[in-house]
């Protein structure tokens, strides 16, 4: 007994050093002693974009002359449990009039314990958004095409979040099939055992339809399972390239999935 608190007394101590000294970094775990002495607030933020943030943003997820600008967006920091119940330090960048949503959002996820992998900005993947849903990382901000069409996401204004992509892929036909992202086809089948599949009616639906947004699951025009967006006012742009997510009626994806 002695020892467990000793151990205990040790973490403890060793967190709230890291704390101070502002060791925690995005993707480190956050020892349950800490949080329970301490609690978790100060872990979700939300500030205006922070000048080492857009130095990795830049040319990347952020691109010039796009309609967006900084004082649009906002840098949040949150914590959320991986499917092993580890606290996980996480940041995304979203718009400004979103902000306030998302972080009552992950700090209900957070609280009941449902399972986000990852939460890292897309600029760490290069951009590259095929890279970030392999890795099953969860993204806002990225200004970026639609998947299988040509016009802005609204992504490229922080008003969409992909959420376990790996295991909640988009699926559309336009000529072929897509099927986003590679190697996901086995999770259109929405009753396949994995923690981070999102089921309409769970928590994590629920939390988003309460705020407003839109999930991509419920969409006539393929599916887009790992996808939630909400109609706000969007920044200016090129009127003759709106942004746009809505799709053409399509069936429901096909079980099991045909290869191509």
């Amino acid at each position: 007994m002695k020892l467990k608190m000793y151990i205990g007394l040790l973490w403890l101590l060793v967190a709230s050093q890291a704390l101070a000294q502002g060791r925690y970094q995005v993707g480190d775990v956050v020892p349950t002693p800490y949080l329970k002495v301490y609690g978790y607030e100060r872990f979700f933020n939300s500030t205006p974009i922070p000048a080492s943030v857009k130095a990795r943003m830049k040319g990347c997820s952020f691109k010039a002359n796009s309609g967006v600008d900084w004082n649009d967006l906002r840098y949040l920091q949150v914590l959320h449990c991986d499917a092993e119940g580890n606290a996980i330090v996480g940041e995304l960048v979203c718009a400004k009039t979103i902000a306030d949503d998302l972080l009552s959002i992950f700090k209900a996820l957070f609280q009941s314990g449902y399972p986000i992998e990852k939460m890292r900005l897309v600029d760490d993947y290069g951009g590259d958004d095929e890279a970030s849903m392999r890795d099953n990382n969860t993204s806002c901000f990225n200004q970026r095409a639609i998947t299988a069409g040509g016009r802005v996401s609204m992504h490229s204004f922080g008003l969409a979040v992909d959420i376990n992509p790996k295991y909640n892929p988009f699926y559309k036909v336009r000529g072929r099939v897509y099927i986003k992202p590679e190697g996901s086809e086995a999770y259109l089948d929405r009753e396949v055992a994995t923690p981070y599949l999102i089921r309409k009616g769970d928590l994590c639906y629920r939390l988003f339809k309460q705020h407003g947004f839109h999930w991509g699951g419920d969409w006539l025009s393929g599916k887009d399972y790992q996808h939630f967006e909400k109609p706000v006012p969007r920044p200016r742009t090129d009127r003759n390239n709106p942004p746009a997510d809505r799709r053409q009626s399509l069936p429901d994806p096909p079980n099991p999935i045909p290869q191509n």
